[in-house]
């Protein structure tokens, strides 16, 4: 299926690693031209380089910029002022114990992952809407985002805000052709879930016994048993993504292998 990509321009923010790069990596192989993003220049250009050589029949930018500053966001604003899909990939996640957490650290979840999606949208939106051709924004949020984490109640309360935020933008892109929808996808076998299980597991070297012994213990509900694939959801946002999805609006996506035992 031709999902119509080429000669789109999408910003995927966190994408030097774990589901962001994977999206990253599926668009590119699309048509899209993409541009990369994280905190690290050298990174940055290390993962630009490599998608380069393997998509060469697109561009692949660089956007070594920490969005977590509001002065770097006006300097990717500058940059990269026209785009026809943003996906808010960028997230901190950690294991903590709702009373072990100060309330700077709750400040910091709410302006990494809150914040600086709204801030995003806030800017490419009204230029979207003002071209008016296929143009998406997609919240990368979570299974927590319904089934809150008790290991991670900060996390999971900022994915909750972000479907909140696409639902309320939804509704800004009425009769236009312009989505925008939220995926949430469940437990991925990213690098930041292989230290988690690190550190869950520290007497097991085997990392597949480390998955097993996970998603036995602490994603019991899971129906597919396994740790989702980055590119699993990377196929998937893509095809949000694209002109083919464009029935998509306001939509909370769930790719969580079964995990939520609910129906809606």
């Amino acid at each position: 299926m031709d999902l119509q990509l080429t000669g789109k321009v999408a910003l995927v923010t966190g994408s030097t690693k774990g589901i962001g790069r994977a999206i990253a990596m599926s668009l590119a192989g699309e048509g899209a031209d993409v541009i990369i993003n994280g905190r690290s220049a050298e990174i940055v250009a290390k993962v630009q380089a490599e998608l380069q050589v393997n998509y060469p029949n697109v561009t692949i930018y660089a956007a070594p910029f920490d969005l977590s500053d509001e002065t770097q966001r006006e300097q990717l604003y500058e940059k990269f002022a026209d785009i026809d899909i943003l996906i808010n990939n960028l997230a901190v996640f950690e294991d903590a114990r709702f009373e072990d957490l100060s309330l700077d650290e709750w400040r910091r979840y709410f302006e990494i992952n809150t914040i600086v999606g709204i801030d995003l949208a806030k800017f490419y939106l009204p230029k979207l809407l003002e071209k008016n051709v296929d143009g998406r924004i997609i919240f990368i949020a979570s299974e927590a985002a319904i089934m809150p984490s008790p290991e991670m109640p900060h996390y999971s309360m900022t994915k909750t805000m972000n479907l909140s935020l696409a639902k309320s933008l939804s509704r800004e892109t009425a009769g236009t052709t312009v989505t925008v929808n939220t995926v949430m996808p469940g437990s991925t076998l990213t690098e930041g879930v292989e230290k988690l299980l690190a550190s869950l597991y520290p007497d097991i070297a085997d990392v597949a016994e480390r998955e097993r012994l996970f998603m036995e213990n602490n994603r019991a509900t899971s129906t597919i048993q396994r740790l989702i694939k980055p590119q699993e959801i990377g196929d998937f946002v893509t095809y949000v993504s694209s002109p083919r999805a464009g029935a998509f609006s306001g939509e909370a996506l769930r790719m969580d292998g079964g995990i939520v035992p609910t129906i809606i």
